[in-house]
């Protein structure tokens, strides 16, 4: 099999799920690990990610430092094709494919998640988010039905285990990262965890913990930094210490490939 870069696709159809703020760190975490990292903003009204990276390519500039950084652009092409060829032309020049879907339905971002390696898809603790997976009955929080994304993921990784058979691609690792967990009743949590694992079982994906609500990743966007730029945000307290753990503890549970030591690894400490 060709030597390709492993694309991870950060898909949720809501918004305001961190999807964004988590394709970022998780980005950076590469690139400090020593990977080549190419990040593809795939929604070019918002720009989240890529602006993320430019505010970041501003203040190394103004500070006169060097951190890690992934390269990243905007995908304005209109037609599946175009991104087709976007996607083979990015991973013949990075380890790893970090694509930032839109926080909505669209034709491309369907595109990209039927093309993930890995597909992380955020979420917060409430039903209302859960939705996008599935629908639940209201007395005992059974799973009624798959949501059409559900489907479309579920059809998408019967296609490539037939793939993955052929020696084309490997198969597909859906990874549900529940974020924002922090501020969740404990009941409702509790409710929303016996939701995910029989939907598990039903759709195959696996669930593991995400970033917590914290000011910090709002307060950190204008510059670009991340969690793990350390010696550049000042002081920090026990709370974003605990915050880079998460970060850590989510790098690892989304089993990613080895990563290829071209360059001196940087401890994510």
């Amino acid at each position: 099999m060709a030597q390709t870069a492993h694309r991870i696709v950060f898909a949720n159809e809501k918004g305001g799920t961190g999807k964004s703020t988590t394709a970022v760190h998780v980005a950076v975490a590469l690139s400090y690990l020593g990977a080549r990292v190419i990040a593809l903003d795939l929604d070019p009204r918002q720009r989240t990610t890529h602006r993320y990276m430019e505010n970041r390519t501003s203040t190394m500039e103004k500070r006169g430092i060097d951190l890690p950084t992934p390269q990243c652009e905007v995908f304005r092409g209109r037609s599946e094709q175009a991104l087709l060829l976007a996607i083979d032309r990015l991973e013949k020049e990075c380890d790893f494919l970090i694509i930032d879907n839109p926080g909505r339905d669209d034709p491309l971002a369907r595109v990209a998640a039927e093309n993930a390696d890995t597909l992380v898809t955020p979420m917060n603790d409430s039903f209302v988010d859960f939705d996008l997976i599935g629908q639940v009955d209201a007395e005992t929080f059974k799973v009624k039905k798959l949501s059409f994304f559900a489907e479309l993921i579920w059809e998408t990784r019967m296609k490539r285990s037939r793939a993955t058979a052929q020696g084309k691609r490997p198969e597909m690792d859906w990874v549900v990262v529940r974020n924002r967990t922090g501020h969740v009743e404990a009941r409702n949590m509790a409710r929303i965890e016996q939701a995910l694992t029989e939907m598990s079982k039903r759709v195959g994906f696996r669930v593991t913990q995400g970033l917590s609500e914290r000011v910090i990743y709002r307060e950190l966007f204008p510059s670009g930094l991340t969690l793990l730029d350390k010696g550049h945000l000042g002081e920090l307290g026990t709370s974003h210490l605990i915050a880079r753990q998460e970060l850590r503890a989510l790098l690892k549970a989304l089993h990613l490939p080895e990563i290829p030591r071209r360059e001196p690894a940087l401890p994510l400490a």
